[in-house]
Formats: structure tokens, C-alpha cells, sequence
């Protein structure tokens, strides 16, 4: 199965830079580009996108509104936020606005496409101890309201799947989870999947977005 590719950046030369990594690849195919986020929207209104790479700053409309339009929509493509600098704010608004992770844009090649194949079969992809120093650092700028909200959506989980859900925002793999409960992997896997279901979420960046917001994992600590 080819997986249909859409480069939004203002920058001719780095599009063209990934597209002939992503051409060389007999799974993948650059379907369209976009230099701005307008343009990036009307494109997607007639061709097919299975992952989208997207800058952040660029004219017109930035990547994270950009960003925040697309995942609005019904069965959106994923986005994969492209930041110039680690622990960006951008970065950071774009995991807020629906991405499903963020990769640094001077990314070995080899990572950039295991991040696409990752989004594209729906796990998130910036590590979770990336996601975890990135939200350490932003928590502060969090919006306080709506939390009590957010804390009536909780209890719909069972203890258990709270337990797992401040696992995984503490950066822990299902691997590790597993290891941490004397589970099998396969189990927290269904824990994590009931997770995302009973709260609407996306893919793991959402839940550890949820986990600060509502407190349930502190910034700088655990919950």
C-alpha cells in the first residue's frame, strides 16, 4: 500500500529535498505540495492525503492553524509538525491543534520515513520523553479553564486505565508499561486503545496532552 504524502513548507529547496527522499521509497508517493497553509487547504479539498509534512512558520497561514483546520475535518490525513528547533512552542501548539508528533526538520532521512510509515499506521511519533521534556517545559502556558471538564472525562476510565494513562504520559512504551504492571504487552496495548476511545483522543501525543492538562501527570513530576 503506497502512502500518499503532502509536503507544506515555504521553502522550495527542502520540499524538493524530501521529495526525493520520499521518491526513492517504493511504499511512499508525494501527491501534492503546498507553500503556505491556505494554498495547503485547497489542495486537500481534491486530492487524497494519507500524511501530511507541515512546517510551522510560514505566510499566509501558519502551520499550526493550518494544522488545527485539517484534523477538524472528517477522517483527516495525519500531520506530522516539522520544527526548525527542539522543544519549539510551535511544536508544541501543533500537538495541541491535532499532530500526531513533531520531528526536528534536519532529521536523518532514515527517521523521517520511519516517523511517516509510524503515523500513517497510527502511533504517534516524537518519543514520549521528547513529548514529556516538551510539555515539562510548556506546561505553564496550558489554559487553566475547562480542566474540571476534562477531570469529569477521566472518570469514564477504570483505575487500571488511569494507572496506564499516567504511564504513557510519563513517557513509558507498552513495553515498559507492561513491565511496570506485570502485564502483558498485548493487554496495556487494549488499555491504551479503551483509552483513546472513551476520551476521544487520537493516538498517545493526545493522551499525554490530556494528562498535564488536567493534572494527572505534573510538570517536572509524576502524577
Amino acid at each position: 500500500m503506497t502512502i500518499r504524502v503532502m509536503l507544506v513548507d515555504d521553502q522550495v529547496l527542502l520540499r524538493t529535498g524530501f521529495r526525493m527522499v520520499l521518491a526513492a521509497q517504493p511504499d511512499m508517493e508525494v501527491v501534492a505540495e503546498a507553500g503556505d497553509g491556505v494554498e495547503a487547504l485547497q489542495v486537500l479539498r481534491s486530492t487524497p492525503v494519507d500524511v501530511v509534512l507541515m512546517d510551522v512558520r510560514m505566510p499566509k497561514l501558519d502551520g499550526v492553524e493550518t494544522t488545527r483546520r485539517i484534523c477538524s475535518e472528517p477522517e483527516p490525513p495525519k500531520v506530522l509538525i516539522l520544527t526548525t528547533f527542539d522543544l519549539d512552542e510551535y511544536a508544541f501548539s501543533g500537538l495541541k491543534a491535532g499532530a500526531s508528533g513533531f520531528m526536528l526538520k534536519d532529521v536523518p532521512p532514515g527517521e523521517l520515513l520511519g516517523a511517516i510509515r509510524s503515523v500513517h499506521s497510527g502511533d504517534a511519533v516524537v518519543a514520549p520523553s521528547t513529548t514529556r521534556r516538551l510539555l515539562d517545559r510548556f506546561a505553564p502556558m496550558l489554559p487553566s479553564s475547562g480542566k474540571e471538564a476534562q477531570h469529569k472525562e477521566l472518570e469514564r476510565l477504570t483505575d487500571r486505565e488511569r494507572e496506564v494513562m499516567v504511564l504513557v504520559a510519563q513517557g513509558l512504551s507498552n513495553g515498559e508499561i507492561a513491565a511496570r504492571l506485570v502485564l502483558s504487552e498485548a493487554t496495556v496495548k487494549t488499555h491504551v486503545g479503551r483509552i483513546l476511545t472513551k476520551l476521544g483522543l487520537r493516538d498517545r501525543v493526545q493522551v499525554v496532552v490530556l494528562a498535564y492538562e488536567t493534572g494527572l501527570v505534573r510538570a517536572g513530576g509524576h502524577g
